[in-house]
């Protein structure tokens, strides 16, 4: 246990609140920064929408996730400080008075800035009353065949008690009266989560949407109001609003075998959909008596209510997003063949073996094409007969994924396949238990890792006989085996054949299906035994260097930075000269720039078109750079929670690649967010003449794209 009080009194170092930020209030500004990408007006105006959409996807898991999981611990009177001194009230204060502050910022962006840029556009949301008599019935036929099908309205009354209401799920409130009589009643209608969000109602033109050809989105909730007379015949509708509910939807079971894991998370994604509400959104327009109601029905204190404009749910934004307009798009990038998988004369695809078999090859996703490289190497292991066993891990993929498939066939070929699933990858959980199940039905030795820890690591290990014995092809990744998401994530992979990093990948994945508890390890790092204490051991050779009158740099590309001990060797780099570049993606608990502390650390901060997703870390040692890539964030769950892995490059060129990216990131040239010590981000995008910076991801499409052309002239 690090005590982080402790150890910063003997080092000298400021009390925890004052050389920590909050992670919470960091995820946060972390989404600012997706909100600030949605406010640039030099953004492609869908690219815009996109990233307004993307902040609410995002705020949903966090509140999902980090809030219920403070609430749960309120609740339970497990009030423990955090490493700020904060107690779980007080930041659910601070997070509510932000969350607040962002949520009205990103409604009034849509509606006051984007909506309109839309609409000059001819991209519009409309409403029914402003639709033409064609638009109407075309509005009206969607309803009567796609949506009144579905309808549950469920009413409220002495018969009918108040109908649960699931997490995320967009609904109508409505308030009615018998004619009759005069009696009031409430009833709730679901908004169907499978239908489109916004309905164009400008489809029915063959000619695909442009300048020309206009597209006029309706909400659905909108469309349904304006029916909602046919669900509730003979009764007269006195008001209607939205209304959503966030709800706790964080996973938790008690792991013994893999077989009652699996059966257990079954019951776990059940319990889900019941958890409680840590979060109500309502439009302004809500009617009183059923605020109160919801309020008293879902048990919310008046904190966690969010009173929008309409619409609500703006992740569902993604569908205007996609509009096929490619001058209100980046410039469309196609993933190009790695240079070292090409061949000269020819666009196919070559031998994966024969290729690594000349040298280690480091892939760089989504610049380098995924399907051409891993899944090529993953397929061609499964079509070949030379290939013995095939050994992998998965996290993360789709349930329709060329790697499944590639998997299965090697499995029915005879090929002896063992498939590390970590089912319990949060949000995916239900996708991965259908899958896993699919490879046991083929014959694939389905695992389910260490008890007790998430296998995160991204490794696969081919067998294959051929003249001179058995070889060893290895790839170790920083990102999922997913197709998909492997054209929108930044990540690095390693193809080799290298023998030491076959041995380290045999000895772990016996771990990880038998029993290996003493193994070393020879390039790689491995959590949760060895990351934490080998990324320390590297800093303090960076400390000693600098102390010798020599120059120390350390350079850590993460998606989060939240260790405490990690955090704090960087803050003795720091104060013994040692110069340390942070590029973070979303958290970051270090604070840059305190004096006598932190003064040589700079933080950064790109987002942009790709998910910045890599793991990489660089070491100056001594004009000699030590590089490693791999899979694990800076956080306490992945360095004691999770199998992780780091490999070392040794290929010059390929440390120079990593290199040459730090070099990019933190040029004064480049545009990105830098981080100052109270916690704020500023964001420079021109230069001192006004001139546009270069967009980080921008240049690395012109470089990859220039060294294709001087792979294919050579």
């Amino acid at each position: 246990m690090y005590d982080i009080t402790a150890v910063g009194a003997e080092l000298g170092l400021p009390d925890p609140e004052d050389r920590f930020l909050d992670r919470e209030l960091s995820w946060l500004a972390f989404n600012e920064r997706v909100l600030d990408l949605a406010s640039d007006p030099d953004m492609p105006l869908l690219e815009r929408v996109r990233f307004l959409s993307i902040f609410a996807t995002n705020l949903d898991e966090f509140f999902m996730v980090r809030v219920a999981g403070l609430k749960r611990r309120i609740n339970t009177g497990l009030a423990v400080p955090s490493v700020t001194g904060r107690m779980p009230l007080q930041v659910m204060h601070a997070i509510g008075v932000r969350a607040h502050e962002l949520m009205t910022r990103h409604a009034a962006l849509l509606k006051d800035d984007i909506g309109p840029r839309l609409d000059a556009e001819s991209i519009t949301k409309v409403q029914v009353d402003e639709l033409t008599e064609d638009e109407r019935a075309r509005v009206d036929e969607f309803f009567a065949g796609h949506v009144f099908p579905v309808l549950t309205p469920l009413a409220v009354d002495p018969a009918h008690p108040f109908p649960y209401i699931s997490g995320l799920s967009l609904n109508l409130g409505v308030l009615l009266r018998y004619q009759d009589s005069g009696k009031e009643l409430f009833a709730r209608v679901k908004v169907p989560p499978r239908l489109p969000r916004f309905f164009n109602v400008a489809t029915a033109t063959d000619r695909p949407v442009g300048r020309d050809v206009p597209a006029r989105f309706v909400a659905l909730e909108d469309i349904i109001a304006e029916h909602l007379d046919t669900l509730f015949e003979g009764m007269e509708i006195i008001h209607h609003s939205t209304f959503r509910v966030t709800r706790n939807e964080d996973v938790e079971v008690e792991e013994d075998d893999a077989e009652n894991l699996l059966k257990a998370l079954e019951k776990e994604l059940l319990r889900r959909r019941f958890g409680p509400a840590v979060r109500l959104e309502i439009t302004e327009n809500i009617h009183p008596r059923v605020r109160e109601m919801l309020k008293d029905e879902l048990g919310i204190d008046e904190n966690e209510i969010y009173q929008l404009p309409t619409p609500l749910d703006l992740s569902g934004m993604s569908d205007i997003a996609d509009v096929p307009r490619d001058d209100l798009h980046f410039r469309k990038m196609v993933p190009q063949m790695n240079k070292d998988l090409s061949l000269r004369e020819s666009s196919d695809q070559v031998d994966v073996f024969a290729a690594v078999s000349n040298r280690d090859i480091l892939l760089h996703h989504p610049y380098d094409s995924f399907s051409t490289s891993v899944q090529a190497f993953l397929e061609q292991a499964a079509a070949d007969k030379n290939v013995l066993a095939i050994k992998q891990t998965l996290y993360r993929t789709s349930g329709d994924s060329p790697i499944i498939d590639a998997l299965v066939d090697a499995a029915q070929a005879g090929i002896q396949v063992l498939a590390v699933v970590e089912i319990k990858a949060r949000f995916d959980e239900e996708a991965n238990i259908t899958w896993a199940r699919k490879l046991e039905r083929a014959g694939v030795h389905v695992v389910y890792g260490i008890v007790g820890l998430k296998t995160h690591a991204k490794l696969s290990l081919v067998v294959r006989q051929e003249a001179e014995g058995l070889t060893r092809y290895c790839h170790v990744g920083t990102g999922n085996y997913h197709p998909k998401t492997a054209r929108g994530y930044e990540d690095f992979g390693l193809l080799t054949k290298d023998k030491n990093v076959a041995d380290d990948l045999t000895k772990l994945f016996n771990q990880l299906s038998g029993y290996a508890p003493l193994a070393e390890y020879s390039r790689l790092l491995v959590a949760p035994t060895r990351v934490r204490s080998g990324l320390t051991e590297l800093i303090d050779k960076e400390i000693a260097i600098a102390e010798a009158g020599g120059e120390g740099m350390i350079r850590i590309k993460v998606n989060s930075i939240v260790d405490e001990a990690i955090i704090d060797a960087l803050y003795m780099a720091s104060r013994a000269g040692v110069k340390v570049e942070v590029f973070v993606r979303g958290i970051c608990a270090l604070r840059p720039g305190i004096p006598g502390v932190s003064e040589n650390i700079t933080v950064r901060s790109v987002l942009g078109r790709f998910l910045e997703h890599s793991r990489t870390f660089v070491f100056g040692n001594g004009g000699d750079p030590l590089v490693y890539i791999g899979s694990a964030d800076m956080m306490h769950r992945n360095l004691d929670r999770r199998v992780e892995t780091l490999v070392e490059l040794v290929a010059p060129n390929h440390k120079a690649e990593i290199i040459e990216l730090f070099d990019l990131a933190f040029a004064d040239t480049t545009s990105a967010f830098d981080l100052a010590a109270d916690g704020k981000w500023t964001r420079s995008t021109h230069d001192d003449e006004g001139n546009r910076l270069t967009e980080y991801q921008t240049e690395l499409i012109r470089r990859h794209r220039k060294r294709r052309q001087i792979g294919e002239e050579a």
